[in-house]
């Protein structure tokens, strides 16, 4: 209710009654958050110009709600003024502002308040600097974006998870997957904090392009590297095999999988359904699935970015359609197996003996 909000205040300014930051504050962040920018402007440069401690908090609040209105001159503005009163909070209030402009794809913004930040001789820390590399990778151009990592590396800044997923988002939009490789490759494919995710990535750059050889030289170069293929490992190579119908590589692969006791979900099961179907092999159908438990739960447990690659299958988008109707039923692999053969009986007309 920002317009009594702004009442009370008039109300509490007239009667010459002392407010407490935090109430000021309250009532700035509501205003900021609600378009009424002059009455936020007006409580800020009120705590700006008094004795109350400024908190990080709640700058970090009012420069987000500036930043959602796009007033990121507003925000630069209220950037200079905390540094200026608060110097012992300077380097939280620069990791605010960045991220503020980083979020806005205010790459320009962005650059300037951490060379500004820089040449007041703060550093930048290891959660700035990946940020940095994410909002680069989400808003810029590829050259941009390597450059930005060069000098996370000169910083030697390791770059973390979140980064390396952007990164390879930004090399995947643009199909450069040979880059994809090489930048893989840089960050260091043995790395173990970040679990599977480079050797998945480093699968997926060659299942893009289906280099099957490469993708297999790849997957036994991550098992002698002492690394456990994980359910997004194994659907990375069973979606190549799935468009490359490559039959007897695909039920090895499912094989594989019991083997390593990795349970499939989703996709693979979508692998193996969309590989017969849409090859017009569903009397066989059976055959395919005979090694699968269709009674269990379906479970989606893929990491999403393999999707920003080879998309959705027909069974998975499907079935995913119904999880998530609100009449809920009980469903099994099973069942989600009928009902989408069913349904592609009547579209087509063909008979399925499952």
């Amino acid at each position: 209710m920002p317009h009594v909000v702004q009442r009370l205040f008039t109300e509490i300014e007239s009667q010459n009654f002392r407010t407490g930051c935090t109430t000021l504050s309250a009532l700035m962040i509501c205003c900021a958050e609600n378009g009424l920018f002059s009455l936020s402007n007006a409580i800020w440069t009120e705590i700006i110009n008094s004795s109350f401690e400024l908190d990080i908090g709640v700058v970090s609040e009012l420069m987000h709600a500036y930043g959602k209105a796009n007033l990121y001159d507003e925000v630069y503005r209220m950037l200079n003024e905390a540094i200026s009163r608060e110097f012992n909070l300077c380097p939280e209030i620069y990791t605010v502002a960045i991220s503020c402009f980083g979020k806005g794809a205010q790459l320009e913004l962005m650059e300037a308040t951490i060379k500004e930040m820089v040449s007041r001789g703060f550093k930048v820390d290891s959660n700035t600097g990946n940020a940095f590399i994410i909002y680069y990778s989400s808003f810029g151009s590829l050259a941009e974006m390597e450059i930005a990592y060069g000098r996370l590396k000169c910083s030697r800044i390791l770059i973390e998870r979140e980064a390396i997923r952007a990164m390879a988002s930004a090399y995947i939009r643009e199909r450069k997957f040979f880059k994809m490789g090489e930048f893989l490759r840089d960050v260091g494919l043995g790395r173990r904090n970040s679990g599977n995710l480079l050797w998945n990535l480093l699968l997926l750059s060659y299942a893009a392009n289906f280099k099957m050889k490469s993708l297999q030289r790849t997957f036994l170069g991550m098992l002698e590297a002492g690394f456990s293929p994980d359910i997004t490992t194994f659907n990375i190579r069973t979606l190549a095999f799935s468009r490359m119908c490559m039959f007897w590589d695909l039920h090895l692969s499912i094989e594989h999988m019991r083997h390593m006791n990795v349970i499939p979900d989703l996709v693979t099961y979508g692998c193996i359904v969309d590989a017969y179907v849409e090859r017009r092999f569903g009397r066989n159908l059976g055959f395919g699935l005979k090694c699968m438990n269709l009674d269990s739960s379906p479970l989606i447990l893929t990491d999403p970015i393999v999707y920003e690659v080879f998309g959705k299958g027909d069974f998975h988008s499907s079935s995913e359609a119904l999880l998530e109707l609100k009449w809920k039923k009980e469903w099994t692999y099973s069942k989600l197996v009928a009902f989408y053969l069913k349904k592609r009986y009547r579209s087509n007309q063909i008979f399925w003996n499952y």
